[in-house]
Parts: C-alpha cells; structure tokens; sequence
C-alpha cells in the first residue's frame, strides 16, 4: 500500500474533529490547518497529531490549496471535519492498486440530524478525494471548491460518511454564511435580480428538492432539507439584489 497523507481544514470543529481523526487513524500522515479556532479544536488535535497550521482564514480553496501544499506523500486523501472513513472503505482504500490511475472518486453518505438521507438529491453524492499530490489542484472559488487531476481517475465503491448538521441553529450560520459566498461568486454573472427573481428561485428550490428529488421520502427530515435549500436560495438572490444595488 501507497503512503498517504490526509489534509484537513478547520475552524471551530472541536464537536467533529476527534471521531474524523479517529477514522483515519491508519494513514501515514495526518495535515490540520486550522483558521485560527477559538474552542478546543487544536487541543483535540494535538491527541493524535503534531502537524498542525494556524493560518488565517482565506477562503475555502486556499486554505485547502495550503494544506495540499504541505502533503509530504504523493498520494493524499482530503477529509473535512465533519467525514469519516468507515472501516470498508478503509479496508478498500488499502487494498488498491495505486498504480492503475491518478485519482479516485468516493461515494458518500449524507446524515442529517443523525439521520440517513437518501432523498433530496443527497444519495447520489460522490467528490474527488483521494488523489496524486503533484496531478492535483484546487478549484478557484469561493464556494463548493473542488479538485482536480489531470489523470486518470477512478470511483471506488465504499462510501465515507457525511454528518452535514448536527443541530437547525448550526445549519442556519453555514447557510448564511454559503450563500454570501455564493452571491459574490454568481454576481458578474447574473443578470438583474428583482423581486420576481428572488421568489421564483426560492420556490423553485423547495420544489426540487422536496418534490421532484423526493425528499418527502425522508419525512420531516427532508421537508428541513428543502426548505434549507430554499432559505439558501432565497438568500443567495436576494444578497445579488443587494450588491447589484449598492452599485
């Protein structure tokens, strides 16, 4: 098996960080760059790591694109706090043959409110995780950053596991706080946004998510997911409204 280096960003995550460093406890190196945590996140950390960062808050995509920087192994799996490796896709992940490719996509398991969500577009996620260090890159945006391998690349077939929110107060921050993000990213290439705009994206999102993506499936579960990703929209579009106003 291939050494591997694991990467994490955090900011505040002492509720998540010990059980995702736990999960992945077997790898070769483990990288926390943290944006300046003001609860016991490092603390936490130090437990089973020495290898980590205090830097400022950039943006998601830079401060991953530093902890990628910073990988001594070629090959390197990025976690967020709030993932966890479970034993199959670990026992996978030890199992492959490093030489065939230069990526490799894993599935995931999306949990809301402790709850397996299979509706609502979450059953079907799927992100470029593990890859070749020197192939790799980070996605220029403010928001839903991503990878990139110039390779090959490959999915495996265990999933790891997602634990989205934990709590409706915390989904609220991380909603205001994605759709600011996303505002100032879609603004150069929105037309005006009206009134009319902002409803119908709303609506539209509740929709989807609710309706044709089925989260009625989930219960009272999926209504949340739904109506959060209709909040997420209606505050996305009307934050447009507010920057294309303030000229």
């Amino acid at each position: 098996m291939e050494k591997i280096s694991v990467i994490i960003i955090t900011k505040d995550e002492e509720s998540q960080i010990e059980e995702c460093i736990k999960s992945i406890s077997w790898t070769d190196e483990i990288i926390i760059v943290d944006s300046e945590s003001a609860d016991r996140t490092i603390e936490i950390a130090k437990k089973y790591t020495d290898k980590i960062f205090t830097r400022k808050w950039e943006g998601y995509a830079p401060q991953k694109s530093y902890a990628l920087s910073l990988a001594k192994n070629e090959w390197v799996l990025s976690l967020d706090a709030d993932e966890r490796i479970p034993d199959d896709l670990k026992n996978e992940i030890m199992q492959t043959d490093f030489n065939v490719c230069d990526g490799y996509v894993i599935p995931r398991e999306n949990y809301f409110l402790h709850k397996h969500i299979t509706s609502c577009g979450w059953g079907k996620d799927s992100h470029l995780r593990l890859f070749k260090r020197d192939k790799t890159s980070v996605t220029d945006r403010l928001v839903h950053e991503g990878f990139v391998v110039k390779g090959k690349v490959n999915t495996l077939k265990n999933p790891m596991t997602h634990f989205t929110y934990n709590s409706i107060e915390k989904a609220i921050t991380k909603i205001n706080q994605y759709s600011s993000l996303q505002a100032m990213e879609m603004l150069k290439t929105k037309g005006k946004v009206t009134g009319f705009t902002i409803i119908t994206h709303g609506i539209a999102a509740f929709y989807r998510s609710f309706i044709a993506l089925k989260g009625f499936k989930d219960g009272v579960h999926g209504f949340c997911i739904a109506f959060i990703d209709s909040l997420t929209n209606f505050l996305t579009y009307m934050k447009i409204w507010e920057l294309q106003n303030k000229g």
